[in-house]
C-alpha cells in the first residue's frame, strides 16, 4: 500500500527539488524537509503511552510515544533523508543497509549492513529518497525481517507505479509514504518525471 502525501507545503518543496537548477546545497535541504513533513505523516498512529507529568499550574495527562524507532537509510542516498527525521525523532536510533546491483543476475547485493538491537519489537523506517524498480527497497526490508523486525515503513521523495507494485508483491503488510507517485520508469529505469539521480544531487558528483 501506498500513501501519498499531498499536502501544499510539501507539493511546494517538491516542485522546487525537481528544478534542474536546485543546487547540491538546496537540494539537501530540501530532501530533508520533505523527508520531515513525510515522516509526520507516517508516524500519525504511532503507538503513544499515558504518562502524569506537572505543569507550574497542575498535573496533566500527556501521551510519549511508546516504542523503539529505528531509522535504515538505504546507502548512499539514504543519508540525505536522516536529519530531517532525527529532527522530528530526535531518540531514534539508526542502522544502515548497502545495496548494489549485481551485473549479471540484476539483483541487489548486500554490502554492508549495521542495524541497532531495538529494530526486533521497534518501529523500522527503511528511507530512500527514490523507490523506483522497488528492488532495492524490497531487499532491505527482506534483510530486516531476517534480523528479526516486525513492523516496518518506507519513506520516499518520489515513487512509480512499478516500485509500488513490486514491494507490495514482496511486502504486503509494509506501507510506503511518498511525496509523488509519478508516472513510470524509462528504459534505464529512471523515474519520469523523477527528479534524476538523488545521490549525486545530494553530494554534488553529477557531472
Amino acid at each position: 500500500m501506498a500513501e501519498l502525501i499531498d499536502h501544499p507545503c510539501v507539493q511546494h518543496k517538491l516542485a522546487i527539488i525537481r528544478d534542474v537548477e536546485t543546487g547540491h546545497k538546496r537540494f539537501r535541504e530540501l530532501a530533508k524537509e520533505i523527508t520531515k513533513f513525510i515522516c509526520y505523516e507516517a508516524l500519525k498512529n504511532i503507538k503513544t503511552k499515558a504518562v502524569k507529568i506537572q505543569t507550574p499550574v497542575a498535573e496533566a495527562t500527556c501521551r510519549k510515544i511508546d516504542t523503539n524507532i529505528v531509522v535504515i537509510p538505504i546507502l548512499r542516498a539514504g543519508i540525505g533523508m536522516l536529519e530531517g527525521i532525527l529532527e522530528l525523532v530526535p531518540t531514534a536510533r539508526v542502522g544502515f543497509v548497502g545495496l548494489y546491483r549485481d551485473e549479471k543476475t540484476k539483483l541487489p547485493v548486500s554490502y554492508y549492513e549495521r542495524y541497532p538491537p531495538q529494530i526486533i519489537g521497534g518501529t523500522c523506517i527503511v528511507i530512500d529518497p527514490m523507490l523506483a524498480t522497488g528492488g532495492s527497497t524490497a531487499a532491505a526490508i527482506d534483510r530486516l525481517k531476517e534480523e528479526g523486525a516486525d513492523n516496518i515503513i518506507v519513506i520516499c521523495i518520489v515513487t512509480c507505479p512499478e516500485g509500488i507494485r513490486l514491494v507490495e508483491t514482496a511486502h504486503p503488510d509494509v506501507i510506503i509514504y511518498a511525496a509523488a507517485i509519478d508516472e513510470k520508469l524509462n528504459e534505464k529505469k529512471y523515474i519520469v518525471p523523477g527528479l534524476g539521480d538523488a545521490g549525486d544531487r545530494l553530494f554534488g558528483t553529477s557531472h
